[in-house]
Order: C-alpha cells, then structure tokens, then sequence
C-alpha cells in the first residue's frame, strides 16, 4: 500500500490546498494529511476547528477516487509524524522559488533523518498559485471576499471568525 502524508497548518484550509490533496490522491493508496499544532504560529482557528475543515472538504474526495484519506493532528517532527503513519513519501506543495528554498532545506533535513522517506513535490495549478492561507486570513479580517480562495464552509467560518464585514 502506497501511504503518503501530505503535512501542513492548514489555518484555514484553501482551494490550493484541496487542489494538492486531489492531486496527491491519484499517487498513493491511503493520504495521510498531518494537520500540525504549531503553536508558535498562533493559528487563527483550534486544532479541531482545523482538523474539521479538513476531514469535511476531503469525505466526498475519498469516496469518489477511492483513496483512503485519514486527519492526523501532530506536534513532533514531521519525519517522525511520517514514520508514525507509516508513510513512504511526504507530499509537499509549491506556488513559487521562494517556497523551493525553503522546501529545498526541509528535504535535506528530512533526507538526513530518514533516506527511505521520500518527498514528492506537486506545483500549484497556476490559478491556485498566490493562494496562501496567511493573505487569506489577512484578507478575511479586513473585510475582503475569499470566497475566491477557500471552500464555502471555510469561507463561513472566517465570516463567523471576523464578522458581517465578509458579507459584502
């Protein structure tokens, strides 16, 4: 069985995150998606409001291809998260250079830590690509329509979170 966890905050979860997920159901058997605390972050929502939204958005997604698609809150390495589900491949997302950087270092990490845990990098659909759930969040509290970025219940709960001011 092909198992792969595809990690992240998801604080909230957006139209580029489901896009990976989709796309990331037709490489493995069972998707393991690592919903992470960090609380360093100061997420916006909790950890089940979080792990909520994903396990909504993804019930019909795994019905439909088959996939297996299991939430799993972590707090400790991601490899040690990826060895926990057993996952052989980490599944990562990139919208731009600047996140390659970065996802460059974790792999090398990662690679040191473990050599038989492959990372799989999927690119963001091009109309997903400026899609991140900080600007989402910044865009929500000031008032703007994200209905362009996040699912319709996200959407309601950041119109629940910051007030009628979405509803424009």
């Amino acid at each position: 069985m092909r198992i792969g966890l595809y990690p992240g905050t998801f604080d909230p979860l957006t139209l580029g995150h489901m896009d990976i997920i989709n796309r990331a159901c037709a490489l493995v058997d069972r998707l393991v998606i690592g919903v992470a605390i960090n609380r360093d972050k100061g997420p916006l929502f909790s950890l089940d409001e979080r792990v909520a939204m994903v396990e909504g958005e993804t019930a019909a997604l795994s019905e439909r291809t088959g996939v297996e698609i299991v939430v799993h809150p972590f707090e400790n390495l991601l490899i040690d998260c990826a060895r926990d589900v057993n996952a052989g491949v980490i599944i990562r997302g990139l919208r731009a250079v600047a996140d390659f950087e970065y996802e460059f270092q974790m792999v090398g990490m990662n690679r040191a830590l473990d050599d038989k845990i492959e990372t799989v990098f999927l690119m963001a659909d091009a109309r997903r690509q400026a899609i991140a759930s900080k600007l989402v969040k910044e865009i929500a509290r000031l008032g703007g329509d994200v209905t362009k970025f996040v699912p319709a219940p996200v959407n309601t709960a950041l119109r629940g979170r910051f007030g009628p001011a979405l509803e424009r």
